[in-house]
């Protein structure tokens, strides 16, 4: 068993990695996505603004690709050399979606490449946006073999451990664990929520700054209107991971609504402040908790008196679940108050105060992310693989982590300071105004 110390840097280590990852993870997830269905649309309405909006994502996106390489490999190191035990296991049971992530990736990195290279060099440009199909596929495949890997470890089955030997392994039973379909549908779709958001906060600060331009204001609507469908699908499917965790994971489900008694019509608590197990200041939403886990206002839900003290997660969950929550809920009402505005003509939407909402939104998704990650991370605690290993059992006995912690913490610092200072330059290089005076230059040239 590890010592203490280890175990803690290892923690925090791997929390830095993965807080920071998660962000480049994220738009690499749902950017593909966003550029397609802008090329499509342009091509579909013959819209010029639409083009460049795909063009001009794609080359951001080729950054947040990169940086998030490096902190991919990252996590793939830290894995080995943090938490040895548990690769032992999973290199024996959960590898494949290991492997086919990473083959995810090269087909994602092959075709992008070639999409980049030949743009203007398709006559006919639904065959360059056939390229972006493969890229967007790739992409969220990438994040559907990963997210495969978490759910193994929320939902480990697919082998037996009989005198400290693995037997009977199965490794695709191993991928199809109970967690694995909310916990990917859930991954997949907040991630293009979240793109849709940052996006729409970038052209809502362009107009702010001044841009009365066409191409902002259509970027802006686009958007908005891709953030009201993913936010309402990000809910929804947040449902069935609620009901997920009722069957499968009843501890983490009742410390992140500090449910401390099993009881029938459990109320939703919803913030709050917790003093010696007595919650105060809450809201408190009657049979809440018992809809969420099982749909029905008199179910039983199981409350943290059924388990030992040393298996409770740790109870700040949940404050990263009513944030996760907030959040989503103000965004999908901002989203919804947006398009239903622009669509009856309504003048306070053009207001800067309401384009500042806007412009929050795209943190306030990021945020909202980081505190979903958090929350099933933290939730699964003392369990690396939940009902298998603790912690402290998997972490290496290495009594050089925090230099490890030191030396990646600078590294992400450097990585994300560079990732912004190269977009800003790049974009404030590259107006969108320089770029259409560009293109419409080109093409009187190849008319004549």
């Amino acid at each position: 068993m590890a010592n203490q110390e280890a175990v803690l840097f290892s923690r925090i280590l791997t929390e830095l990695t993965l807080t920071f990852h998660i962000i480049y993870a994220t738009i690499g997830v749902g950017i593909p996505l966003m550029i397609m269905m802008a090329q499509w649309i342009g091509i579909k309405k013959q819209d010029e603004y639409y083009i460049l909006m795909a063009r001009r994502w794609a080359r951001g996106f080729v950054i947040t690709v990169a940086i998030g390489v490096v902190t991919g490999t990252a996590i793939g190191l830290q894995l080995s050399l943090l938490w040895p035990k548990f690769m032992e296991v999973a290199g024996n049971v959960i590898a494949l979606p290991l492997f086919m992530e990473t083959f995810a990736f090269f087909f994602e990195a092959i075709f992008l490449g070639i999409y980049l290279y030949t743009w203007d060099r398709f006559k006919n440009q639904k065959k360059h946006l056939l390229l972006l199909i493969p890229v967007a596929l790739g992409a969220s495949f990438s994040a559907i073999f990963i997210t495969i890997v978490n759910a193994f470890m929320n939902s480990p089955q697919g082998f037996n451990i009989v005198k400290g030997e693995l037997v009977n392994v199965s490794p695709v039973l191993a991928m199809f664990n109970p967690a694995m379909p909310t916990k990917v549908a859930h991954v997949l779709v907040s991630a293009y929520m979240t793109s849709a958001f940052l996006l729409a906060s970038i052209a809502a600060f362009r107009m702010l700054k001044g841009s009365q331009h066409v191409y902002h204001k259509k970027a802006l609507y686009f958007t908005m209107k891709l953030g009201l469908i993913f936010s309402i699908a990000t809910a929804i499917i947040g449902d069935f991971s609620g009901k997920y965790l009722a069957e499968y994971q009843p501890e983490k489900l009742a410390a992140a609504e500090w449910h401390f008694e099993t009881e029938k019509g459990a109320p939703l608590i919803m913030y709050g402040v917790l003093e010696n197990k007595e919650v105060k200041y809450a809201i408190k939403i009657p049979v809440g908790l018992s809809i969420l886990a099982h749909s029905a206002p008199n179910a039983e839900v199981i409350g943290l008196d059924r388990f030992p003290k040393d298996e409770i997660p740790p109870l700040y969950i949940h404050y990263m679940f009513d944030l996760m929550v907030t959040i989503g809920v103000w965004l999908s009402v901002l989203s919804f108050v947006y398009v239903i505005g622009t669509w009856k003509k309504l003048r306070f939407i053009l207001s800067k105060w309401f384009k500042w909402l806007i412009v929050l939104g795209g943190p306030l998704a990021v945020i909202g992310i980081e505190m979903g990650w958090w929350m099933t991370e933290v939730g699964r605690y003392p369990w690396i693989l939940r009902g298998i290993m603790r912690i402290n059992q998997a972490a290496t006995n290495s009594g050089h982590i925090d230099t490890m912690l030191l030396l990646f913490a600078g590294l992400y610092l450097i990585l994300g300071i560079g990732s912004v200072v190269v977009l800003s330059r790049m974009f404030r290089k590259n107006t969108v105004e320089q770029e259409l005076a560009d293109r419409a230059a080109m093409k009187a040239g190849v008319g004549k």
